[in-house]
């Protein structure tokens, strides 16, 4: 039977710390070429998309500047059409994701993995956009034209004659005076024994 020590390998001493970190280094080197080509291939994903909305961002009136229309580096590049808006791609690195943030969270527009649906989507939320502002422009002194007028046909129902406004004071007073006594007797019942503890008699 032979001794158990003798199964047992021997280290490599040709194995350092030096080499070993070297291997360490290069394996992550790799890893970051490929995180680098994932992120270039996202980037160029986005610029053909960028590239299909070119007519439709230069058709955007230049007194508008509601958008941004530009593509962001980062770890996950994305085309940003206004500050609420942008497209990004899914994990898979294929599937286009037109995503809006809302106040009660991230909402998808469109998705998916053909360029044509997705610059549809942001043409037509583009469109609304633009049309939302148009409407809030010529809402705008209407609107506030009629306010006027509601607060000038209201303000002589709140006017009041003499006699009138001291009626409604000394109702008004009346009532806070009766609420205090009640306040006052409701708080006297439930202190009682206290009161009466610390000898206040009434």
């Amino acid at each position: 039977m032979s001794d158990a020590g003798e199964n047992v390998t021997p280290i490599d001493q040709t194995h350092r710390l030096a080499d070993v970190i070297r291997d360490v280094k290069n394996a992550a080197a790799d890893r970051e070429d490929v995180v680098v080509e994932l992120r270039e291939a996202s980037r160029m994903r986005l610029d053909l998309l960028a590239q299909e909305l070119a007519p439709v961002f230069a058709d955007v009136p230049a007194d508008i500047d509601l958008f941004d229309f530009a593509v962001s580096s980062g770890l996950q590049p994305r085309l940003w059409i206004d500050a609420v808006s942008h497209v990004s791609l899914g994990r898979d690195r294929r599937t286009y994701r037109f995503l809006h943030d809302t106040r009660i969270g991230r909402v998808v527009l469109a998705e998916s993995t053909s360029i044509k649906p997705v610059a549809d989507q942001v043409t037509r939320y583009i469109a609304e956009r633009i049309v939302e502002r148009q409407r809030l422009m010529d809402a705008g002194p209407a609107q506030s034209f009629a306010r006027s007028a509601e607060v000038a046909e209201a303000a002589p129902a709140l006017r009041t004659t003499g006699s009138d406004g001291w009626k409604t004071f000394f109702s008004g007073l009346g009532i806070i005076t009766a609420g205090a006594l009640v306040g006052v007797a409701v708080a006297a019942i439930l202190f009682w024994e206290r009161l009466s503890a610390i000898k206040i008699s009434f």
